[in-house]
């Protein structure tokens, strides 16, 4: 018995049909045109895969959005910009990024990956603002195709682990600054902030030099410190913050999140802080020396009455 072969086209959409079954996330670009505060560079972004099958993406030079929706039936109309860490050298797009995005999505919740620039003199004008521009662009990006999206323009958070802490906490207390085009003056303030291990401040002995480094050069300034040192920057108007940290971690110490906590307490921000005893730093969405999870809480904390009012 002669056995035909698939016909090409049949082929291509049994593929398209899977490929619609698994909702591949969509990725867009997270500028229409020129990219601010860039110099021009060839594109060396690079991907690898470290031991656990943790994927880390370098050198990013052009930033985008990974769009991550949950079923209609199920969108409580939430959204969360997502900052992967990585010592604003690298990011951990996989485990502090897309993993969780999905897990957001099993409650009902938006989520959507920022590949942000990582900070550098020879591709960008201020490495400063860099990562800052790329977070209030994902804001306004969001916020003005909420609709499109299914969710509330009203409760879009953005979250950060590790130095993506740091960047999602600057996000929350520097946006009162346009550091971006914004000719309509949309809102460039997150409704809320979830900063998992964060790097918050560069001062003093809890500073994750790194970090600093990184975004700020070898030898900043002062004035440069303390400008972003986030616990220096909340005010009246600072978004409410979920924060959680593990008190044994040797590389971003603890304080980073008590000092924010406290300054948040002190102009009656809500503030919620889940410190684990043990599981030092980089653990994502699972700390393995603890039951509790805090993914579990966070969830329950976005859809509490005030963060929805």
């Amino acid at each position: 018995m002669i056995k035909k072969a698939i016909p090409p086209f049949l082929i291509c959409l049994i593929a398209a049909f899977f490929f619609y079954k698994m909702k591949v996330p969509n990725v867009i670009p997270l500028y229409d045109g020129e990219i601010p505060n860039s110099r021009r560079s060839v594109n060396y972004e690079n991907y690898r895969y470290d031991p656990g099958d943790i994927l880390i993406v370098s050198a990013v030079l052009r930033p985008t959005l990974t769009i991550f929706l949950p079923t209609e039936k199920k969108s409580t109309g939430a959204a969360v910009i997502i900052c992967p860490g990585g010592g604003y050298i690298n990011l951990a797009m996989g485990y502090e990024g897309e993993d969780v995005a999905r897990r957001f999505n099993e409650s009902g919740i938006a989520a959507f990956v920022l590949k942000y620039r990582i900070p550098n003199d020879s591709t960008m004008m201020r490495k400063e603002t860099g990562p800052l521009q790329d977070a209030q662009r994902a804001i306004l990006v969001i916020r003005t195709r909420a609709k499109e999206f299914g969710i509330d323009p009203n409760r879009i958070g953005i979250m950060g682990f590790s130095a993506g802490g740091h960047l999602a906490s600057t996000a929350g207390t520097h946006f009162e600054k346009d550091y971006i085009d914004n000719p309509n003056h949309v809102s460039l303030r997150p409704d809320f902030m979830i900063l998992i291990y964060p790097v918050i401040s560069f001062n003093n002995h809890i500073a994750h030099l790194g970090s600093m480094h990184n975004l700020l050069g070898t030898h900043p300034s002062p004035d440069k410190i303390n400008e972003f040192s986030n616990e220096t920057k909340i005010t009246d108007q600072t978004p409410p913050a979920f924060l959680v940290h593990a008190k044994d971690d040797d590389a971003v110490p603890f304080e980073n999140s008590l000092v924010f906590a406290d300054s948040l307490k002190k102009h009656h921000i809500p503030v919620k802080i889940f410190l684990y005893e043990k599981g030092g730093h980089g653990f994502g969405m699972n700390n393995k020396t603890s039951s509790q999870s805090w993914m579990d809480l966070c969830i329950r904390w976005i859809q509490t009455p005030e963060l929805k009012d």
